[in-house]
């Protein structure tokens, strides 16, 4: 049976490696009747749903940033190892890297001096920043599968083999959005203008983003009463991080402390309640009454925010949304290929920031401009990433009509560029190397 070493390292990752299993395994066994593959390394669920074997916890490696890094890099380090000695005495036929380069790129280098092959699944962004990798990406891969039409011509001139497959997401979605539809789904009103505030996924980020967001929030609705906010987080470490930025923004719909309080509107059963998640920093077991009196005046003062928190649906709130404000990722592609302007916005810590700028090669951080190769939304990063500069771009992007029926056009002409069929290309060049 032969075996197929698989590493993800985020939900991304995960996504793209469970399309790209379902893929292999299909034409594998067409080609070799009675015969399986066997997949094994670092999966998340969707992988594992698809038949992947995980050695590891995926979360152990969603660490991004260069400090966030540091406080984690002696536990990566030995999992890495640990993990190459695993691989070594199970001997796969061929190792596939998704994304992680950092992480990767060690473990093919080391797996291809072996003789085994290596496959990286999506570059990195070495057209942006970091370029002096290229160097290390060929000593360590056999073959890139790039998911954007720019890159080949990178790995072509530096005599890497790669094969362009697009991008996953391109198929998945619609060219032609259901907006209505996706409203129906998360029963809001048609006539409501809907803002999606997207602030990550990491814990991490969404510490970042949570009080710039929610103090963004404050000042459109102070200009567009008719709005309505959807926040899609998909854990409950995240969605606490929000609720509690509503609560020290005054933006809850309290009348008193109570675990039964629902601080934000409640539609349907995918937003999720603020029941217990919220921090109020009071003792069940020695109540203080004039802390509770007091908290209770704060919020009598309250100006509660139309907002709800989605258990996940970011699709669904890109889709009927008027407009996102989005944090920089994968995220800003997706609502790109949902035909939805957006506000691009990342706050990190300021260290990181800095030696970041240092390597960036580009005038622009967003997915949808770099793919562009221009400025087709606007991106407000870091210091310039206010309340105030987050409202008043949001705001001036739902008053322009002109621009947003330009804007959707071209999000509908790179979502037709991506659109490659990408897990049976993928797949294609993966089993060029099993024969």
């Amino acid at each position: 049976m032969p075996k197929i070493a698989i590493v993800a390292g985020e939900a991304s990752g995960d996504l793209l490696g469970s399309h790209l299993i379902q893929a292999l395994t299909t034409h594998y066994s067409a080609l070799n009747t009675g015969l399986q593959l066997e997949f094994i390394g670092i999966a998340g669920p969707k992988m594992i749903s698809e038949g992947a074997v995980s050695l590891y916890p995926m979360e152990r490696l969603s660490v991004r940033g260069y400090i966030e890094v540091l406080r984690h890099l002696f536990g990566l380090l030995k999992l890495r190892k640990n993990l190459l000695n695993t691989l070594l005495e199970n001997q796969p036929d061929l190792f596939i890297g998704i994304d992680a380069p950092d992480f990767n790129f060690w473990l093919e280098r080391k797996l291809k001096n072996r003789g085994i092959p290596t496959i990286h699944y999506a570059s990195p962004s070495i057209w942006a920043w970091r370029k002096g990798r290229m160097a290390k990406i060929k000593r360590a891969v056999s073959h890139m599968l790039a998911l954007f039409p720019f890159e080949p011509k990178l790995y072509e001139d530096a005599g890497v083999p790669v094969s362009y497959v697009g991008h996953p997401l391109a198929d998945i979605l619609s060219l032609y959005p259901d907006k209505l539809g996706a409203r129906e789904n998360l029963k809001l009103k048609a006539d409501k203008v809907v803002i999606a505030m997207l602030p990550g996924s990491r814990l991490s980020e969404v510490q970042q983003h949570a009080d710039l967001f929610v103090k963004t929030a404050k000042l459109i609705a102070k200009k567009q009463p008719n709005v309505q906010f959807l926040v899609p987080l998909i854990t409950r470490e995240t969605r606490a991080i929000f609720e509690h930025a509503l609560f020290e923004n005054h933006a809850l719909n309290l009348n008193k402390v109570s675990h039964h309080d629902y601080p934000v509107e409640l539609h349907n059963k995918d937003v999720t309640s603020l029941d217990s998640h919220v921090d109020l920093n009071i003792s069940h077991e020695n109540i203080n009454q004039d802390n509770v009196d007091a908290t209770n005046r704060e919020l009598n003062h309250a100006q509660p925010l139309p907002l709800q928190i989605l258990f996940g649906h970011a699709h669904d709130a890109m889709e009927a949304a008027d407009a996102v404000i989005v944090a920089s990722g994968t995220a800003t592609l997706e609502a790109a290929l949902l035909k939805c302007p957006m506000v691009i916005t990342y706050r990190m810590p300021n260290i990181s920031w800095q030696i970041m700028k240092r390597m960036n090669y580009l005038p622009y951080v967003g997915l949808p401009n770099i793919l562009a190769g221009k400025f087709l939304v606007p991106e407000l990063m870091q210091h310039d990433a206010t309340p105030q500069k987050l409202a008043d771009a949001t705001i001036k992007l739902l008053d322009d009509t002109s621009y947003l029926e330009d804007i959707k056009a071209e999000f509908m002409k790179i979502h037709i560029s991506l659109k490659q069929n990408t897990a049976e290309k993928a797949a294609k060049a993966v089993l060029a190397y099993l024969r």
